[in-house]
């Protein structure tokens, strides 16, 4: 072989390894989209999957995400049980039941914490500002009306729905017959607080702000954080066969949830622009949901071990409710090795 043939010989051989080094090192935008399909609960808790596909970012990253909206957690487990989600912006509570009813999946991320705030309309909110205490109010509110008043919530087993029973249990030692709750989906309870077809609601927001904002005489009866301290909320949950047959897909996502926490976090303005156009469009004004996105019920998270502890301590709670009737290992529900990667760890 002549000196003139080898050389090229070589240099096809270098151009083929070149080629390869650059294959292994493109973004996964520069092949075919991953496709991923997402479910999630349309309010504020799920801000992160907001800003990550209204700045398309998930698009430049290579990712097809098929969305669909659904009006409580349960509902969602649902068709996760089915088969028919990668992904779930859901709440910890719904994901713990799902997950000791045999649907296997994992939580790699976390949302929010504290998300979950008490208001009182009306008679409620007077009732409880002018007692000692809030189970003297409610006693209070049941003897001028003949009736207990109508808490509503989201359906059992969600984390709204668990929070106030935690709060009734633990915290305010508010008997049963004091209380009535009614669970229903996001947008049913919201204008039956708008109504008075309840009297108050433990809720996140946007509607703790909303509902403030249109009637002068509610008020929030116990703060966010006080309810149930440190209150593990809304996470990124993916099933662990979307992380066995698209690892890669399920990083660069939980890479994008971190991002776009700092993003909400640094650009309160902006994310009320997307939040509002997603799921508050024509209901919520954008300095409505502005405000909303900056209270005291929203305080956003990434960092799944920030709830680790205090999702312990939901669970135990749910098993006193008879809602998980086989406990979940916490430890293998989290997969902690997504977030570990992209903060560096």
């Amino acid at each position: 072989m002549s000196s003139l043939v080898r050389r090229r010989h070589l240099l096809a051989g270098a151009a083929a390894l070149g080629g390869l080094a650059v294959s292994a090192s493109l973004p996964l935008s520069a092949f075919a989209a991953t496709e991923l399909r997402v479910g999630y609960i349309p309010i504020i808790p799920m801000t992160q999957l907001y800003v990550l596909t209204g700045e398309g970012w998930a698009k430049d990253a290579g990712l097809a995400l098929q969305t669909t909206s659904f009006q409580s957690g349960p509902a969602m487990i649902q068709a996760l049980a089915s088969g028919t989600l990668d992904v779930a912006y859901v709440g910890i509570g719904p994901a713990m039941i799902a997950r000791s009813k045999g649907v296997k999946l994992k939580v790699v991320a976390a949302n929010v914490i504290d998300q979950v705030a008490l208001i009182g309309r009306g008679p409620l909110a007077k009732a409880v500002a002018g007692a000692a205490s809030p189970a003297e109010g409610f006693r209070a509110f049941r003897a001028a009306n003949g009736r207990p008043p109508k808490i509503g919530s989201l359906p059992a087993g969600s984390v709204p729905d668990t929070v106030l029973r935690y709060w009734m249990a633990e915290v305010a030692r508010i008997g049963a017959d004091d209380v009535e709750i009614v669970g229903m989906g996001e947008q049913p309870l919201q204008q039956a607080l708008l109504t008075g077809a309840i009297d108050g609601a433990s809720i996140l927001e946007p509607i703790l702000t909303l509902v403030q904002s249109r009637l002068p005489d509610a008020a929030i009866v116990a703060k966010a954080g006080t309810m149930f301290p440190k209150q593990p909320g809304a996470v990124l949950a993916v099933t662990e066969n979307a992380i066995a047959n698209n690892r890669a897909a399920v990083a660069e996502l939980v890479k994008l949830h971190i991002r776009a926490t700092a993003f909400a976090k640094s650009r309160p303005d902006r994310t009320a622009e997307l939040v509002t156009e997603i799921i508050g469009k024509g209901l919520v004004e954008r300095e409505v949901m502005r405000a909303a996105l900056t209270s005291d019920a929203t305080t956003f998270v990434d960092d799944p071990r920030v709830i680790l502890d205090s999702t312990r301590q939901m669970q135990a709670f749910q098993q006193t409710l008879g809602q998980i009737t086989e406990p979940v290992d916490v430890d293998a529900l989290f997969d902690l090795s997504f977030h570990d990667a992209a903060a560096g760890r």
